[in-house]
Formats: C-alpha cells, sequence, structure tokens
C-alpha cells in the first residue's frame, strides 16, 4: 500500500510517542486527509508490515492511553482527539442493517450489521444511532428513491403526517410516507404502479424518519 505522506502537515516529535507510535499517527492523519475516512486496522498492518491484528492494536491502545485517539469496536472508528493534532470529522461511519423494501415489504433484520459506510457528517450532523438501509423495489421512485439506494435513518418511533419513514409491519419493512386521517395510517407510495398500505396490525410501528439518501451510479459500491 502507497504511503500518504505529504497530505497532512507532519508531527515533528510528538510528545512521549515512539518513533513508530508517530509514523502510525502521520499515516491515520494522511489517510483522513486523503480518504476522508479512518484506515483499517490491517491497511495499518499493511503498510508498516505488521503480521498481526494484535501488533496493530498494540500501537493503538498505545496512542490511545497517551490521548492521541480514540477508538470502538467497530471498522474504521479511529479517531484523532489530541487537540493539536486533531482531523476534521468529514464522515461518519454508518452501520448498514440490510434490506428494506420500497415495493413489496421484506423480511429485515437488524441484529448485525452488514457493513459499515462512510457518510458526509454534514448529512447526519448530530443524529445519534443513525444508520443505513439499502432499498429494495421501485415504490418510491416518484421521489427519486431507487433499487439499491442507501437510506439513511433517524430512528424514532413517531412521526408526522407526511414524512417520509422507515416501518415495521410484523416482521417486515418498507419505506414510505405516512398519512394520517380520520379512518387510521396508510403508508404511501410515490409511484402509482403500487397500491398505498392500510396499517392494521398491532406489531407495526415506525423504527424511524428517512433524513439523506446515497446512490451508487456505477452499481458496485454497496
Amino acid at each position: 500500500m502507497a504511503s500518504f505522506a505529504g497530505g497532512a502537515r507532519g508531527l515533528g516529535m510528538a510528545k512521549g510517542l515512539t518513533k513508530r507510535q508517530q509514523k502510525i499517527l502521520q499515516f491515520i492523519l494522511d489517510y483522513v486527509e486523503k480518504e476522508g475516512y479512518p484506515p483499517s486496522i490491517r491497511e495499518i498492518g499493511a503498510e508498516f508490515q505488521i503480521g498481526s491484528l494484535r501488533g496493530v492494536t498494540v500501537h493503538l491502545d498505545a496512542l490511545g492511553r497517551k490521548g492521541y485517539i480514540s477508538r470502538s469496536n467497530t471498522p474504521r472508528s479511529i479517531k484523532v482527539i489530541h487537540p493539536e493534532y486533531q482531523s476534521s470529522n468529514k464522515v461518519r461511519m454508518l452501520p448498514l442493517y440490510g434490506t428494506i423494501a420500497a415495493g413489496v415489504p421484506i423480511g429485515h433484520s437488524d441484529d448485525h450489521a452488514e457493513d459499515f459506510i462512510a457518510v458526509p457528517s454534514e448529512m447526519v450532523r448530530t443524529i445519534e444511532n443513525a444508520f443505513l438501509l439499502r432499498i429494495k423495489g421501485d415504490s418510491m421512485s416518484g421521489e427519486g428513491i431507487m433499487p439499491r439506494d442507501l437510506v439513511v435513518i433517524k430512528p424514532q418511533v413517531t412521526a408526522n403526517h407526511g414524512d417520509l419513514v422507515a416501518f415495521m409491519l410484523g416482521e417486515e419493512a418498507t419505506v414510505k410516507r405516512l398519512h394520517k386521517d380520520a379512518k387510521g395510517v396508510r403508508l404511501m407510495p410515490s409511484n402509482p404502479a403500487y397500491d398505498p398500505i392500510e396499517v392494521r396490525q398491532e406489531d407495526s410501528f415506525v423504527i424511524g424518519k428517512v433524513v439523506g439518501l446515497i446512490r451508487d451510479y456505477e452499481g458496485m459500491a454497496f
């Protein structure tokens, strides 16, 4: 893997770090500046020819103890937190929980994330626990939501009339416009080829509001 030296400003002699730790920290800064998101542990290992993941985490743990980075157990979660070297947070890594229907509702499970996708921070701003779902079907094509699009979901259990929501119907889920009137609740498609869905099941509920959309025009990235 090619080095990204020269992207972020050099660290010089960062206080309290070994030369190896300085180089890893500089690599992280340069990688974030170039790619917009942090490197994975495997990518750090490949760059520095460290043969095991544990060998990399030893250095990352040291950088964490010394106040230079923080990280969690999720992929690409490294964040530079030292005031002198803190990088701008251009993206957030959001979990992708699978496929949700924009057509005929299909089974959906959020037990485990399929992947973690870099999303512009501005899109989610201060939303806590935002996540992604992949669209299947074309019932929302009238609003420009197409098959394989990723929708950004703000978790919430209530919604207003007219909101674009992710909605559970028993063990199935779908993305639709929420319509409320004296007759009850309906989920409205934007493609006239589909009929509204009457919500009558007791185990049906809002799981979140759609706040953003990501599209892969080449059909390969996701």
